[in-house]
């Protein structure tokens, strides 16, 4: 492989644009913004082209729906075949209900952990093995709900247990979905939050994939989960405080961290510290 290679997902607008864009400065490579909608994507593309001379000849566009399977197994497949490696991978791909949408909560939870959580883990099942050595793994993640607004503690125990798997964590999530369905969660100890339930759910396999990569120390691969704070995008209503570009700097830094690096390794980061996220 001669090229090096970062993927952001869900990079047509937002914070995800605002990643691309950064990465263009300092990132030696090719960058593929990848979005759900061709057309939109190469929209985004050509108004990067246009505004960063940077991206002119570093930015591309793949098609990639998190939510199925063909199209991240088209994205695994165009990867390996073209440049057979993978150097940063930000999975920045998300959905969130609006707070005054009606479509029944229990279908909310399901649709936004399929999307947040689910679909993130199958990017990362197809993606994780063309992971070259010293590469960087960035889950954007949220600090809107953080562990502790879980009330059951062995729920909350279950998820940061040493032994903990990715399978044990989709299961808690797959019981929070089916809990929302009866409209029983909240009496469960879970948060009503569809959002926020996917995202502890993805903070924390987060760590147990850092747990994994450290079984080949040698090889230096490094994951983090990250909040980029509370930002002036879409998802947001646009009531956010922070501009897509202030949201981008938590999540490039992390691409960024020097070689064998000690720390952040498997942490919940925000504005460029390690947040506590565990009880």
């Amino acid at each position: 492989m001669t090229d090096k290679v970062a993927i952001v997902t869900g990079g047509n607008k937002g914070i995800g644009y605002a990643i691309v864009d950064k990465l263009c400065s300092i990132f030696d490579g090719i960058i593929y913004l990848t979005a759900r909608d061709e057309e939109l994507g190469l929209k985004a593309v050509q108004q990067l082209q246009e505004s960063n001379s940077d991206a002119k000849n570093k930015v591309k566009f793949h098609q990639l729906d998190i939510t199925n399977v063909e199209s991240i197994r088209r994205l695994a497949d165009y990867i390996k075949k073209t440049h057979n490696g993978l150097n940063i991978l930000i999975n920045n791909a998300a959905i969130a209900f609006k707070a005054n949408d009606v479509t029944p909560f229990g279908d909310q939870a399901e649709i936004t952990a399929q999307t947040n959580f689910f679909g993130t883990i199958n990017v990362c099942n197809a993606l994780f093995p063309l992971l070259q050595d010293h590469a960087r793994v960035v889950n954007i993640s949220s600090r809107y709900k953080m562990l502790d607004s879980i009330k059951n503690a062995e729920i909350r125990q279950n998820l940061i247990a040493p032994d903990a798997t990715i399978e044990s964590v989709s299961d808690i999530l797959s019981d929070f979905i089916k809990k929302a369905k009866q409209n029983s969660h909240e009496d469960d100890g879970y948060p009503a939050s569809a959002y926020g339930m996917s995202k502890i759910a993805l903070t924390a396999a987060t760590i147990i994939q850092q747990r994994i990569f450290d079984d080949k120390p040698h090889r230096d691969i490094v994951v983090n989960a990250c909040c980029p704070g509370y930002i002036n995008t879409d998802m947001t209503s646009n009531k956010g405080t922070g501009t897509p570009e202030q949201g981008a700097d938590t999540p490039v830094y992390l691409t960024t961290l020097e070689p064998n690096v000690k720390s952040p390794r498997g942490e919940f980061v925000a504005e460029r510290k390690i947040v506590k996220w565990k009880c």
